[in-house]
C-alpha cells in the first residue's frame, strides 16, 4: 500500500529479459524482497548493486502499464510503501494499475483520456494516481479527466515532463470499484 506522494525519482539504468533495472537515491533502504512503486505499478526488488535495484515485470504488468517501454536515462516516480508510522499525505494507492491514459494537456492543468471502463471511476473532487502520483480529480468529461499539477508536485516528479501525446500510468480510487462491486447485485435485482 502507498500515498501517491513520491519520494525520489529514479533513472532506467536497463531492461532486458522482463527485469528493469532503475538507479535512485533510495536504493540503500531498500531489500531484496521489498515493493516499491516505479511510476505507481508495485514491483518488487530481485537485485541490488552499483546504486540500482532491479525488478522483473511480470506479462500483466508489461500489458497493463507504461513500465514495458522505457528505456535507459527515462526518469520514473519511486515510492517506498508504507509503514504503520507513515503519515498518508496523498490517499490510499495500490500499486495496482488499472490502465493506461494519453495526456491530452501537459501540467499545470494536466488533462488524460482513459478508456471507458475506467473513466466510469472518476469523480469531480475524487483520487487518482496517475503515475503514481496522487492527485484530486478538478474535472470529468467523458473519458478525459482533468488534475490540477502544482509547481511543487511538477518539479518534484515526472509529471513535469509529460506532454500531450505521452502515455501515463493510472489507477482509480479502489473505493468506487469496491462499491460498484457490492451494489451490482442489487442493481440487477431491479433491472439496472
Amino acid at each position: 500500500m502507498f500515498t501517491g506522494i513520491v519520494e525520489a525519482l529514479g533513472r532506467v539504468e536497463h531492461q532486458e529479459h522482463g527485469r528493469l533495472a532503475v538507479s535512485a537515491g533510495i536504493v540503500t533502504e531498500l531489500e531484496i524482497g521489498a515493493s516499491v512503486a516505479v511510476n505507481g505499478c508495485c514491483v518488487t526488488v530481485v537485485g541490488l548493486g552499483n546504486g540500482a535495484f532491479e525488478a522483473d515485470l511480470s506479462e500483466e504488468t508489461r500489458a497493463r502499464t507504461t513500465l514495458a517501454t522505457l528505456a535507459p536515462g527515462d526518469t520514473v516516480n519511486l515510492e517506498r510503501p508504507l509503514t504503520p508510522a507513515s503519515p498518508l499525505g496523498g490517499h490510499l494507492v495500490q500499486g495496482h494499475v488499472d490502465g493506461v491514459g494519453l495526456v491530452r494537456r501537459a501540467a499545470p492543468d494536466l488533462e488524460v483520456t482513459v478508456d471507458a471502463g475506467l473513466a466510469r471511476y472518476l469523480v469531480e473532487k475524487g483520487s487518482v494516481a496517475v503515475d503514481g502520483v496522487s492527485l484530486t480529480v478538478t474535472t470529468v468529461g467523458g473519458t478525459t479527466f482533468g488534475v490540477a499539477v502544482i509547481p511543487h508536485t511538477a518539479a518534484v516528479t515526472t509529471l513535469g515532463l509529460r506532454r500531450p501525446g505521452e502515455r501515463v500510468n493510472v489507477e482509480v480510487d479502489v473505493l468506487a470499484k469496491y462499491v460498484e462491486r457490492l451494489v451490482a447485485p442489487y442493481r440487477a435485482q431491479v433491472g439496472g
